[in-house]
């Protein structure tokens, strides 16, 4: 069996936002929200998966939205790139979301708590090495928790997740093992086929059960999620490598002013524009140099202008 990659959006939406999903999202909620407990036992999901007209990429923020036991309302989101302002980008949503609720006229007593669920496929906090972090309103002398939690922001960090198939212990465990590993797989564990719900969910993530349009949608998101992921990696590999010149200009500028002076801006300008194997030249020619007709000459001899 081939399964549907469930971090891209399109087969995240169909395995926990289609109508027949109701079963599986009450369990995953349950396993990420609540350790598991059977706290959700109803849910309605707001706006369902629909199969696309049109083959096309991401063209909405949340994923899947629902409201749950106690009339709170969830809005998850699945995150593959760690894009610029993200974490702001879930502050946001989750205040719209709890803002729109109240149409004009309406009383602020109508407003239900919001949870704001995101599932990153990298570290959103690095120093932590937590799987999930919770987050919401509390004083910050001795951590009173704001009454009725109007706003939760709850993060599962996919990567920090280390577990291998026979370390599965918990609903929890079972369910953020699925979200990470499912494309990997080419048959459903025993130890997962034991729950229904996520049973149901590979099913559903079986990619030979998917429409040809479907399966058209999915490749269109999953070469755009490489050409992307693509672009931030060669963005860190060109950041490192002007870090790496800035720190080789200042180090050679520090030792021309101990040399010869002090160096004027124009001049500076002219060699922070060097390319890196000049800089390792000039570098190991700067010891030589005994006055600031020495760094000129070299100039010359060694760059066209």
């Amino acid at each position: 069996m081939t399964f549907i990659n469930p971090k891209t959006d399109f087969a995240f939406k169909k395995i926990f936002g289609s109508t027949d999903s109701k079963d599986i999202l009450i369990s995953f909620l349950n396993a990420l929200l609540y350790e598991g407990n059977s706290t959700i036992e109803d849910l309605e999901i707001i706006a369902p998966y629909l199969p696309p007209s049109i083959p096309g990429l991401k063209d909405t923020f949340l994923d899947v939205k629902a409201k749950i036991t106690g009339n709170k309302i969830v809005i998850i989101e699945m995150q593959v790139l760690n894009v610029v302002a993200f974490d702001k980008r879930v502050v946001f949503n989750a205040a719209k979301t709890f803002a729109t609720q109240l149409k004009s006229g309406e009383g602020y007593s109508r407003l239900n708590s919001v949870i704001a669920l995101t599932i990153t496929d990298f570290q959103m906090f690095p120093h932590r090495n937590k799987v999930i972090s919770r987050f919401t309103f509390a004083d910050m002398e001795d951590l009173f928790i704001y009454p009725e939690h109007p706003l939760e922001l709850v993060f599962v960090e996919l990567p920090n997740f280390q577990k291998d198939l026979n370390e599965l212990e918990t609903l929890t465990d079972k369910w953020i093992y699925f979200m990470k590993q499912t494309s990997n797989l080419d048959s459903v564990p025993e130890t997962m086929d034991e729950v229904a719900a996520i049973q149901k969910a590979f099913r559903i993530a079986n990619q030979a059960n998917l429409s040809l349009q479907e399966l058209e949608t999915l490749e269109k998101q999953q070469m755009f999620l490489e050409d992307q992921q693509g672009a931030i990696l060669k963005g860190i590999e060109q950041g490192r490598q002007q870090g790496k010149q800035e720190g080789e200009i200042g180090l050679i500028l520090r030792l021309l002013e101990r040399r010869i002076g002090a160096i004027a801006p124009e001049l500076q300008t002219r060699l922070r524009q060097l390319p890196s194997g000049q800089l390792e030249a000039l570098a190991d020619a700067v010891l030589t140099f005994t006055d600031f007709t020495d760094l000129t000459t070299w100039l010359q001899d060694n760059t066209q202008s």
